[in-house]
């Protein structure tokens, strides 16, 4: 095969574009969807009244075009080939000078020109573009079958211009593209990191259980006194974990799932609930006086043991926060507007910036003292959303106070999107 017939076993066209598989596809996309390059092949044809105008890829070995502007029907589309060696472009690439003529049946250098010949051009234009780093892209061309005066001073300083225009949006494109393609990775990334968090979440939970199982039956045996001050401690710290570990899990599962999911009962036990959690924390925290106060005097249609979740993590936010010696006190009732509980804590006030970003994910208090992930508010927040509800904090007279309010869901309550 011969260097000719070589060339031309590699040309691609349109179609190999549509396919995706051309060897120029990016350089083509990027070229063929931008609004700026059809602005500007419109504008140059109105301008010179030239009937065709295209941005090329050139090479060494391929000339390419990348977006076309077409009235002569010369049947170039994005994609299609031309071998290079029948181009102008190739002295345009070859010299970094331009070729302009106006009519080939006159002009002096390219009177007769067995490419003009070729394709039928009478008039043209090939304007070289370059990236703002100074490397060679491609050129701005444009063709008529007619004779036109392309080579006027004000045609030329404007296709110059645009050919400028051209090759600084390249990096722009290119940039954006390359940032895009960074997102999607970081994307792909965060649900491999969200998946494996789950998955992890998941297998803690069969020996946080047994341990769990394993404290239970220790506190029905004789122990020193030394023990019996131990174990509660341990079983705190416990807790503790398997806290940690159903934030992760409910935040990873709303991620890779597009929100946390409830499901609402008309008859919802939301009292017995709410009270074991609350005997949960006293449990866990004997020196802390938690009173619970409940007036459900109504049927409450809700998601029981979510609220009571939500409860839960506010009740740890209160313990960590708490000044020592004084209440927790935990607040429920119902009306016609629906479900408001409250839990609140003496203690420092939230400062005002942190109040802004309370609810969001990995956000912590500026005493945590390395405590928690920064992840309860927001579950009790994710919680109150796909309850179509809201939490609110309030500071007043050294008292915070988180208030969740829920309307009375009918059962069956479909995810907030």
């Amino acid at each position: 095969m011969n260097d000719l017939a070589a060339r031309q076993a590699t040309i691609q066209d349109h179609a190999a574009f549509l396919e995706g598989t051309h060897k120029f596809q990016s350089d083509i996309e990027m070229l063929a969807d931008s609004a700026l390059i059809g602005t500007i092949l419109e504008t140059v044809m109105l301008a010179t009244n030239m009937r065709f105008a295209a941005v090329a890829r050139v090479t060494d070995d391929h000339w390419v075009a990348c977006r076309t502007v077409d009235e002569v029907n010369f049947g170039l589309q994005p994609g299609d080939e031309i071998e290079i060696q029948s181009t102008f472009c190739q002295s345009v690439r070859d010299t970094s000078n331009k070729v302009i003529f106006n009519d080939t049946a006159t002009d002096e250098v390219y009177r007769d020109h067995p490419i003009a010949a070729m394709f039928g051009i009478v008039s043209y234009a090939s304007i070289p573009i370059y990236r703002s780093d100074g490397t060679f892209f491609g050129t701005l061309c444009a063709i008529d079958p007619q004779p036109r005066d392309v080579k006027q001073p004000r045609s030329v300083a404007m296709l110059e211009m645009f050919a400028d225009i051209i090759g600084q949006s390249l990096e722009t494109e290119e940039r954006l593209e390359a940032h895009e393609e960074m997102i999607a990775h970081e994307r792909k990334l965060s649900q491999i990191q969200e998946e494996f968090v789950a998955v992890l979440g998941h297998d803690l939970r069969n020996p946080i259980a047994a341990l769990d199982a394993g404290f239970r039956q220790l506190s029905t045996e004789p122990m020193t006194e030394k023990a019996q001050t131990i174990l509660p401690m341990m079983r705190s710290s416990l807790r503790r974990m398997n806290d940690l570990i159903e934030n992760i899990m409910l935040h990873a599962k709303a991620r890779l799932g597009g929100g946390i999911r409830i499901s609402a009962q008309s008859d919802a036990p939301l009292t017995e609930a709410i009270t074991q959690v609350v005997e949960e924390s006293r449990a866990t925290a004997p020196e802390l006086e938690i009173t619970l106060d409940l007036n459900f005097d109504r049927p409450v249609s809700c998601d029981a043991p979510r609220v009571a979740q939500a409860v839960s993590n506010l009740l740890s936010n209160a313990v960590r926060y708490s000044t020592p010696g004084t209440p927790i006190c935990v607040q429920g009732l119902i009306d016609e507007n629906g479900i408001e509980i409250s839990v609140a804590n003496n203690g420092a006030a939230v400062p005002d910036e942190l109040r802004q970003v309370l609810f969001n994910p990995f956000q912590r208090g500026v005493h945590a003292a390395g405590e928690g992930l920064g992840l309860g508010l927001y579950i009790v927040s994710s919680i109150a959303t796909a309850h179509n509800g809201q939490i609110e904090v309030k500071c007043e007279r050294n008292v915070t106070t988180f208030s969740l309010r829920i309307p009375l869901l009918p059962p069956h309550t479909k995810p907030v999107p």
